[in-house]
This record gives C-alpha cells, sequence and structure tokens, in this order.
C-alpha cells in the first residue's frame, strides 16, 4: 500500500475512481534538471487534472508552488499539453521544490491530504569526500553540478561545511562516489577530491537532566530534556510509518495505540527530522508558545544535524521541551533568541544523557572457494567484522558477516590479495552501532577538528544555565 489516508474521505474515493474532477493529487517519482528547462518533476497523476497556472502544495518541502508548463513524454522526449487527466504520468516545471518520492495536492487540500509513502533506499549515505575545483573560476559551476546530482540520485547529498567551506559530497560508498566523480568530470570540471571520509551519528543511552538555557537577550528560559527514542519508533521513521509530512493528529494516534506513549506525549509531537529525531512538546499553560514554536523546531533542527559531542547529526533522540518563560514583547523573542537557546539547552541535556558514537555497518557477503575460506574469515575479523553466516553451495563457502564501513577502504585490494583473486564479494549499508570506548576516543577528537572545532568535548556546564 502507497497510500494509508482513509479510503472512505473525498480524496481516497477520487484516487479510487481516478476521477478527474476530484482534487488534484500528485505523486512525483523522478525529478531531473534540464539545463534549459530547470528542474523535471515527473510522476503519476491519482486523482483530479493537473493543468498550467495551478496553484498546489507539496507535502514533503511544506511549500506551495505554481505549475509553469505541464507534459507528457513521448520516448525520451516531452510534448507540452494543456493539462493531463488523472490515470496518466506527467512531467512538470516549475516546482523546484520536488523530489522522488514527494506528494503534490491541490492547495486547497493541503491540511486534508496524507503523503505517500516515501520511496525507501536500501542503504543511505555514509561515506563523504571533499571536492574543490582545480581552478577557482570553475566553483559556482561546480556548485551547480554538485546540486544537479543530489537532485537525480537521492543517494548523494551535496553539503558546505560552514566551518571549513568545503564542498562535500556524500555516497554509499567509495565506488558510489567515483562515478559520481567522473560525471563531475564529464561536465568539463577539473576537480580534486579528498581522502574518503566515514560519515557518523551521535545518539544518547539514558535520560538526560531538564537542561534550562537563556535567551543571548536573557529574557526568555527554555527547559528541555533529551532521551533516548525507542528502537521500533526509529524503524517506523526509516519504513515512512512515521513521518513528519503526516498530519499530527494520525501521529499522535499511531504514537500512543501502537508504540504505547502517553496520550499527553503523543498529542504533544511537533516535528520528525531527517535524522530520525523526535521534537516534543509535554509543556502546560505556556505564554506565547504558539508564537515561538516554529523558531524551537528550527533549534531543535539545527542542534540535531551538528550534535555536541563530535559535530556528527544526532539519531534515534527524542527532545521534550518540558517548560519555556517567554518575554511578553515580541521583539525580545524573535529567531535570534529562541534558537540559540533552543540548541544549548538540547546540547546541555545530551551531554548529561551519556552520549556515544554511532559508526555505520556493512553486511558483507562474500563468495569463495571452500580451501580459502579461512583467508576470507581472518580479514574480515582484522577489519572488527565479525562472521554470523557459513553456507556451502557446490565447491564454494557464502560468508555473511558484519563490517565497519571505516574498515573497508583498501578492502578491494586486500580481499584480492587474500585469496588470489578468486573472491566474490559485496557490501550493503546495513546498521548503526556504538564504536567500541577505544575507537570513540580516537575518534572524536579526530572530527572535531576536522569541522574546526577544539578536540575536547565541551561540558554539559558550558551549555546550561544557572536560574
Amino acid at each position: 500500500m502507497i497510500w494509508k489516508g482513509p479510503l472512505d474521505s473525498e480524496i481516497g474515493r477520487a484516487m479510487l475512481e481516478c476521477d478527474d474532477d476530484g482534487p488534484t493529487v500528485m505523486c512525483f517519482t523522478m525529478a531531473q534538471v534540464d539545463p534549459h528547462a530547470g528542474l523535471v518533476a515527473t510522476g503519476r497523476v491519482f486523482s483530479g487534472t493537473v493543468y498550467e497556472g495551478e496553484q498546489v502544495y507539496l507535502l514533503g518541502a511544506r511549500r506551495e508552488g505554481r505549475i509553469q508548463q505541464v507534459s507528457i513524454y513521448m520516448g525520451p522526449f516531452r510534448d507540452g499539453v494543456p493539462e493531463v487527466k488523472a490515470g496518466n504520468i506527467a512531467a512538470l516545471l516549475g516546482l523546484d521544490a520536488a523530489r522522488a518520492g514527494e506528494t503534490m495536492v491541490d492547495i486547497a487540500y493541503r491540511d486534508r491530504m496524507y503523503p505517500f509513502e516515501r520511496i525507501k533506499y536500501i542503504t543511505e549515505p555514509v561515506v563523504t569526500i571533499a571536492v574543490e575545483p582545480k581552478h577557482p573560476k570553475d566553483l559556482p559551476r561546480l556548485i551547480e553540478v554538485m546540486r544537479k546530482l543530489s537532485i537525480e540520485d537521492p543517494n548523494l547529498v551535496a553539503t558546505i561545511n560552514k566551518e571549513t567551506g568545503e564542498y562535500l559530497l556524500s555516497g554509499m560508498g567509495e565506488l558510489h562516489l567515483e562515478i559520481a566523480c567522473k560525471f563531475i568530470r564529464d561536465y568539463g570540471l577539473d576537480i580534486v577530491t579528498s581522502p574518503p571520509i566515514v560519515v557518523y551519528r551521535e545518539t544518547v543511552l539514558k535520560e538526560g537532566v531538564d537542561a534550562m538555557a537563556k535567551s543571548p537577550n536573557k529574557h526568555n528560559r527554555l527547559w528541555i530534556q533529551v532521551e533516548p527514542l525507542e528502537p521500533e519508533v526509529v524503524q517506523a521513521i526509516e519504513a515512512g510509518e512515521l513521518a513528519d509530512e503526516m498530519p499530527r493528529k494520525k501521529l499522535a494516534s499511531i504514537l500512543h495505540r501502537r508504540f504505547g506513549w502517553p496520550a499527553e506525549e503523543a498529542r504533544g509531537i511537533w516535528a520528525i527530522d531527517d535524522y530520525k529525531n523526535v521534537m516534543v512538546n509535554v509543556s502546560k499553560g505556556v505564554q506565547y508558545l504558539n508564537e515561538v514554536r516554529e523558531m524551537i523546531i528550527q533549534g531543535f533542527r539545527l542542534a540535531c544535524s551538528s550534535g555536541p559531542l563530535s559535530g556528527e547529526p544526532m539519531r534515534g533522540v527524542k527532545v521534550k521541551l518540558i517548560n519555556a518563560e517567554l518575554h511578553s514583547d515580541p521583539a525580545h523573542r524573535g529567531w535570534a533568541q529562541i534558537v540559540p537557546a533552543a540548541r544549548r539547552a538540547i546540547f546541555g541535556s545530551f551531554l548529561t544523557a551519556k552520549p556515544v558514537l554511532l559508526e555505520p555497518i556493512y553486511k558483507i557477503q562474500v563468495s569463495v572457494p571452500v580451501d580459502l575460506m579461512g583467508a576470507v574469515t581472518g580479514l574480515i575479523s582484522r577489519k572488527r567484522g565479525r562472521i554470523v553466516m557459513t553456507e556451502q553451495k557446490g565447491h564454494l563457502m557464502m560468508v555473511t558477516g558484519y563490517i565497519p564501513v571505516a574498515e573497508t577502504f583498501g578492502l578491494a585490494s586486500e580481499m584480492r590479495g587474500a585469496t588470489a583473486g578468486k573472491a566474490f564479494w559485496q557490501c550493503t549499508f546495513d546498521h548503526w552501532e556504538p564504536a567500541p570506548d577505544y575507537v570513540a576516543k580516537a575518534l572524536i577528537p579526530e572530527l572535531r577538528k576536522r569541522k574546526g572545532l577544539s578536540p575536547e568535548v565541551p561540558p554539559p556546564e558550558k551549555f546550561i544555565d544557572e536560574i
């Protein structure tokens, strides 16, 4: 089932009947950048009729848009048409925020639409390289090409490290990034790349304190607590069963009935970010809270995108707003005051909640002649890996195990050397797990220095204010 909304609703009935006169509903499966036309969003019209000039709403991006051109595909070419009715595939121009998996709806139904299930990918970006042009004049072109690649391939993520000024490209592995760099060079750009860097995550293992942080002007106070998010909730977010764009009543119902959250907590869910963290409001009777809600959520997203332990994103964290004291004058509780206060309070509580570094783990599968199985298992074990299954199939042994992504750089040449080139193997991202203490102690200062931070992890007191 790709849509989990109520089938007996107006939208549900219109999609079941493929009604041309129903509310416009469309799900995009592809986004491409045309050098002459801009972003082309392609997908199926499930209900209604799309036409030039129509005002629509993108649920995932939370943005309104206006369709500038409607096309259909004739082989590899696009032909412009006045409109496309339900049941057909359409290509739309003018929706620059559209991405693969996005749900589009008639703007009049923005608050009644449930999103389509997100497109699931078997892995996520776990390896990063820094990319820079050999000639500084090519920098604007490089940024544009990297943006284009990240739109067309959702498993590629292009970012800018604001501390170091580096242009970073994250992908599923070394080969994925090598192919991406080849595409960049195909655009006529000479580039220099850094050695691959592994992407890490931060999480907590216990409940943190109620941390209070004041705004820069000292007129506002926020009390926030951090605790681990239940693994089954994280899995539901990964599976698309819980999503930020879902109606809040639906989210609250799932969290309360299926996962046993207290009704008060479930009703107070404010946000789910891209890194599988949740923001919940459990405060009571706070004046002006609705006016600063989006500011607190922005502080939550900012904190979760770069944690206090190593500057890496957080994962599997529940952030609870316990209380707030806000100034009565809106001029004294603006974005510049509330966002930093929320971020500092989250950091303070996070550092008291037994923070740990998570490293990405590949599932490795090796097919090798029986007499060389020992060489393969020994190599995986030396790489901090573990074997979970061996199975003989004819004259071959199938070895399955897990290995940290950080230990796989150069694994291809070592595998060839250990097996005389007789092994066939593949790695796919499987899960995150806490890095061993001896690895984390060496790694955290290195990660912090790479981001322009001091090597030492700051104490919680740096972020927690006294009353």
